[in-house]
């Protein structure tokens, strides 16, 4: 069943579909964890129904010039189509029905920021068995981290930075690849969510930055 929800951030509202992926509290954190600057050009990578690009537009709308969503489920896109129609923002969000694999070489180097909840479970982790549509959201069975990393430095400037969030234990393997790439892990972020050892952990890396980890607070989820 869609439905409209309430943000509670200067009035924008986002479509969701129960019949599709439902944004989880990660995207929330991901978007209050990204620092925007000044005329910031945004790419929302794996954007689903938007939310990532829309709470952080909102947080930062004095900043933020361009959000470009990034999203290869028709559907997804269509939700996301949606909620920037209804909260009147065509003039700051362009919608893009591709997958991050098969970008177009015009965005290389165009964005001061890319943000990302993507899907961050090992494709053999079960998930898959679940309808496609859910599955692809949540498993590597489209997008391997890898393959995520090298659209992002692709699509970065020099100096750019790139935020996600991911499981904590795959934290080397998301360091390794980040550097792989030339880009910098620069800020961490845990987060626990009621058990000993934290499940998420939230990111910022700049591309081309110089070796140097900022270890924040653990946030209680």
């Amino acid at each position: 069943m869609e439905r409209l929800e309430d943000l509670n951030l200067l009035g924008l509202k986002i479509y969701q579909d129960d019949s599709l992926y439902c944004f989880t509290s990660d995207a929330v954190l991901l978007s209050h964890f990204a620092t925007a600057k000044k005329g910031d050009l945004v790419a929302d990578f794996c954007s689903g129904s938007g939310i990532v690009g829309l709470n952080f537009y909102g947080l930062n709308n004095n900043l933020v010039k361009e959000v470009h969503a990034f999203e290869m489920q028709p559907e997804m896109c269509a939700l996301c189509d949606k909620t920037i129609k209804y909260n009147g923002l065509e003039n700051v969000f362009t919608l893009h029905n591709a997958k991050l694999q098969d970008i177009d070489s015009t965005f290389n180097e165009k964005f001061s920021l890319v943000l990302c909840n993507p899907p961050y479970m090992d494709k053999n982790s079960g998930f898959s068995a679940e309808e496609y549509k859910i599955a692809v959201c949540k498993a590597e069975i489209e997008l391997t981290l890898t393959e995520l990393i090298k659209a992002v430095s692709k699509c970065l400037k020099f100096g750019g930075r790139f935020c996600v969030v991911h499981r904590a234990d795959r934290l080397c393997e998301l360091f390794y690849e980040m550097k792989n790439h030339n880009i910098e892990p620069k800020k961490m972020q845990l987060v626990y969510g009621g058990k000993k050892e934290p499940y998420l952990v939230l990111v910022e890396g700049v591309k081309g930055g110089k070796s140097g980890l900022k270890v924040m607070r653990p946030i209680e989820n």
